[in-house]
């Protein structure tokens, strides 16, 4: 074998773990908006007086839509703004060039249809400015024409304010003034009246900085098209609170970013990431929330190119002091903050989601971008994985540990290592020889495995993946039109154009039966690498003058990973004929990610503030969508110490994706490697998942049906104490379950803030009531996972845990109904097939579960949906109870018995034993 092959795996590796040990300490990987061009630009300009003028006359209002000119004074450029009233209460703003030198990039495929629009009424108009009706007379647009300015109110409250601060900007299109370029274009540009843009010496000057071609590092932008940013700024009266923006290794209430760089949204592949800074990570989801005691808001900024988010506030920096000493002396500045968003290409294209409820706002953004694909219930487990199990031995020996140890799990994961030589749809030929015997020895146990799948393709004439692609031309090209290549695991590797509908589709049917030797039907996928990573590339991503068809990279960078992963999901769906529902996890990820499946926060480190940081994170997504949300249980990089691990395995096993994972160089840790006291512990945590399966399950119909998330901030659910505005160390499933994780080293207790004045909250190991409005110290050990059920809910729960989610399918329900001061509960019970769409064809079970006046029922939600389940309800634990003379069971059929049941005094736990009721009847239980 000639030497340079054989060296290729070992310097791509090489070239990976330097990196991986350089990004640990070096941030100069990655541009700081000083090192980027259009950043440093915009963000030069100061706030004053906006050179855009709104041209009244040329306004024209039909039913659906207002479309203005405005003009730049400077210049004489001229753009389209375009106005739109939604359904949903929700206002569009699209910004253009009027007539553009060529078209400027729209995403497509994020939204999931156009928004139907609602009519817009001309309320009043005089030379200064429009006042629109946005369908009722307290609710309005304001357009203000000198100085271009658009204010949203109700009453005479100001929602939201833009170029308030008159920071829009609209880098049109121009044709190179130093350079030889074409002349016709040229003439074309200058006889239109339109692109007539006056280039002032100052401009000229600026076509050196970083305009027409950029450098980073050893990395050159050529730049054909020229300087192409766009940039708006917003006003939110009111508002000291605003979240989202993910991905950032950062708290869950966005900071203010005058002192330092903006919050970036630039899909990048960062080794073992820095926390509590704006960069990128490797997702990019342009969505921002901003909440005060009143309202709810939302901004969506369709925008798939490199963007920056900075924020500033008038309360910025004022102390607790500060601010009673305002409130004392008077003063009248309300609070108000002002965010700017910077593109590098596209148009202005922003979606104003007007509430004014949280839940409000998740159902705007919903009828956009769609809500979270609804998952099979087994990727709701526990997923066990590292880089890399070595051989298929390996798994069948870590499958049997599970046995052994009496550990469930669901999915075992298979990562680069498993492949020919990183060629991605194969399997090594010595290592997993048979991969189909491994597969079904993981069926027999009802267990499942996924492979990885990344978008580098080995250049090789012998890989029948590249040669196909390559000879049906759907490679990304570079500026010159050849097949773009980039350094990646397999060394050389060339990037299919997802972009492309045809490439998708072709990509979509690699993952049938027939033609992924070796896979079967519990086989799934990992999409890693997406952003996408080239490890020579400019920031370790792809050079932005690459071509995808009329666009570059630049203009739709953060859509690479959304669209590897659609045609991924796709593949999985098209391979069962369109019956089964797919799991793929992504890392990289944009607006509307959430219907292709799951997300994880990357390459993070065995390090207790890596711990906490994945709550706030995943938090974060949740509120733009994206609620299947997890980080890896243990770190990726470095070793964790066992009080670590377990302590991560308390937290994840209360995160929506469940999942260890570890670095190649790091030393096995499977939950049993720790000694049996530590195994002990981490079997306990992945129990409590278990039992919790029906609960979150409901949590995943509910957030695919309504967009709400599921791991949420506690503000959502009281949206008017301002004490939960900024908790990011504590958070809710639902509505019901209050977490707060220990995640501190050594820690001995931990103070959660229980919501709600009238609120009570059981402690769901102890079963302590505690009063809601308070900060509660709870001392802890290392078994102790700090929980609570909230008054007034019903919960169900599957208690005989086996050894994968499958198994417990047709076992019985305890139902744990938790009393509020009224003595009341509700809840419901879903219950269908888990793994098929079949629910979409009303093959499910729906229940209202309630307690009130001392009766306990189960009513039918889904009086037209039909599906029947062997489960029963074995037993009924109600919190907070009081003590009855006897309990009567009514069912369905009018049959009476009278129920056993125990009465805790101590702790007012009435329990229920042996009722019997199917799960999917009508039954009544009575407390007399």
């Amino acid at each position: 074998m000639p030497l340079l092959p054989r060296m290729v795996p070992v310097l791509v590796l090489w070239l990976a773990v330097c990196l991986a040990e350089t990004w640990a300490v070096d941030r100069g990987n990655f541009k700081t908006c000083d090192q980027s061009a259009f950043c440093k630009r915009q963000r030069a300009l100061k706030p004053g007086e906006s050179p855009y003028r709104a041209l009244l006359e040329t306004m024209e209002l039909t039913n659906t839509r207002l479309t203005l000119q405005l003009i730049n004074d400077n210049n004489k450029v001229r753009l389209l703004l375009e106005l739109y009233r939604l359904q949903g209460n929700i206002t569009r703003v699209k910004i253009n060039e009027l007539k553009p030198l060529k078209p400027r990039y729209e995403v497509p495929d994020v939204l999931i249809r156009e928004p139907p629009t609602e009519p817009l009424s001309l309320l009043s108009q005089d030379e200064n400015g429009v006042v629109l009706s946005l369908g009722s007379e307290s609710q309005r647009v304001i357009i203000s024409a000198r100085p271009f300015r658009l204010d949203i109110m109700e009453g005479s409250d100001v929602l939201m304010s833009l170029n308030s601060r008159g920071l829009l900007t609209f880098e049109h299109l121009r044709m190179r003034k130093d350079t030889q370029a074409d002349p016709e274009a040229e003439k074309k540009e200058e006889a239109d009246p339109a692109n007539q843009a006056e280039t002032t010496k100052e401009e000229e000057e600026k076509v050196e900085d970083g305009m027409w071609e950029e450098t980073f590092k050893s990395h050159s932008d050529s730049k054909p098209n020229g300087p192409s940013a766009i940039s708006l700024d917003f006003s939110l009266p009111g508002v000291e609170h605003v979240y989202g923006i993910p991905e950032h290794a950062d708290t869950l209430r966005l900071k203010t970013t005058e002192n330092g760089d903006p919050y970036r949204l630039y899909n990048l592949d960062v080794f073992q990431y820095e926390l509590y800074n704006p960069m990128a990570l490797y997702g990019a989801v342009p969505v921002m929330l901003a909440h005060n005691t009143q309202r709810t808001t939302g901004i969506f900024w369709l925008n798939a190119a490199e963007t920056w988010v900075d924020i500033s506030s008038n309360t910025a920096g004022k102390t607790v002091f500060g601010k009673m000493l305002d409130y004392v002396q008077g003063s009248s500045e309300t609070p108000q903050t002002d965010v700017r968003w910077i593109s590098e290409s596209g148009i202005i294209d922003v979606f104003l989601m007007l509430g004014p409820t949280p839940k409000d706002v998740f159902s705007q953004y919903a009828s956009l971008t769609g809500t979270q694909s609804f998952p099979p219930l087994a990727s709701l487990g526990y997923h066990q994985c590292r880089w890399n199990y070595n051989d298929q031995e390996d798994v069948q020996s870590v499958d049997a540990g599970f046995d052994e140890h009496d550990i469930p799990y669901d999915f075992i994961w298979l990562d680069i290592e498993h492949t020919d030589g990183k060629r991605y749809f194969t399997w090594d030929p010595h290592k997993f020889a048979t991969p189909k015997e491994m597969l079904q020895g993981l069926m027999d146990k009802k267990r499942k495995l996924v492979a990885i799948v990344d978008p580098h393709i080995k250049v090789d004439s012998n890989y029948k993946i590249h040669n196909e692609i390559r000879s049906k031309g759907f490679y990304i090209k570079n500026k010159d039109g050849g097949d773009y290549e980039g350094w990646c695991w397999p060394g050389s590797a060339s990037y299919p154009d997802f972009f492309r509908a045809d490439m998708r589709a072709w990509w979509a049917s690699m993952f049938a039966y027939d033609q992924y030797e070796g896979s079967m039907e519990n086989m799934y996928t990992w999409n890693d690498m997406n952003e996408p990573s080239v490890f020579n590339g400019p920031e370790v991503t792809m050079h932005k003058d690459t071509v995808h068809g009329a666009w570059e990279h630049r203009d739709v960078h953060n859509l690479y990973g959304f669209y590897v992963q659609m045609a991924t999901a796709e593949g999985l769906i098209q391979r069962s004929g369109g019956i089964e529902r797919p799991f793929v996890l992504t890392r990289a990820f944009f607006a509307g990610s959430q219907r292709y499946g799951a997300v994880w926060t990357g390459d993070n480190a065995a390090e207790w503030d890596h711990l906490k940081i994945s709550i706030p994170m995943c938090l974060s997504l949740g509120l733009v969508g994206i609620s299947f949300c997890g980080a890896d249980v243990g770190g990726f990089f470095k070793s964790p110490s066992t009080e670590l691990l377990v302590r991560w395995y308390q937290t994840g096993a209360y995160q929506p994706f469940f999942r260890a994972h570890a670095h190649l160089d790091t030393p096995r840790r499977e939950p049993w490697l720790f000694g049996p006291e530590n195994t002990a512990l981490i079997r306990e945590a992945v129990r409590q998942r278990y039992t919790l399966l029906p609960y979150w399950y409901q949590q995943f119909y509910h957030a695919h049906r309504t967009g709400e998330p599921i791991m949420r901030p506690l503000w959502v659910e009281y949206p008017q104490d301002p004490a939960t505005f900024a908790v990011d160390d504590e958070f809710l499933i639902g509505r019901d379950l209050l977490v707060h994780p220990v995640t501190e080293e050594g820690a001995r207790g931990v103070t959660a803030y229980l919501p709600g004045k009238d609120t009570v909250w059981f402690d769901i190991h102890t079963f302590q009531k505690h009063n809601g409005a308070q900060n509660l110290y709870i001392p802890v050990t290392m078994s102790s996972i700090p929980v609570f059920q909230r008054g007034g809910s019903i919960i169900p729960r599957k208690v005989r845990v086996r050894r994968s989610s499958t198994c417990m399918e047709h076992d019985p329900y305890t139902l744990y109904v938790a009393l509020n001061l009224q003595r009341t509960a509700e809840g419901e019970l879903y219950i269908d097939d888990g793994h098929t769409f079949n629910y979409e064809k009303k093959e499910f079970i729906h229940r209202r579960l309630s307690f009130a006046k001392n009766i306990l029922s189960s009513v039918n939600l889904a009086p037209d949906a039909q599906f029947t389940t062997r489960s029963w309800i074995e037993r009924v634990v109600i919190l907070g109870a009081s003590k009855p003379s006897k309990v009567t069971l009514q069912t369905a059929d009018g049959q009476d018995s009278q129920l056993e049941f125990d009465f805790d005094a101590s702790m007012s736990v009435l329990t229920l034993r042996k009722p019997g009721m199917n799960a999917g009847a009508d039954w009544t239980v009575m407390l007399q």
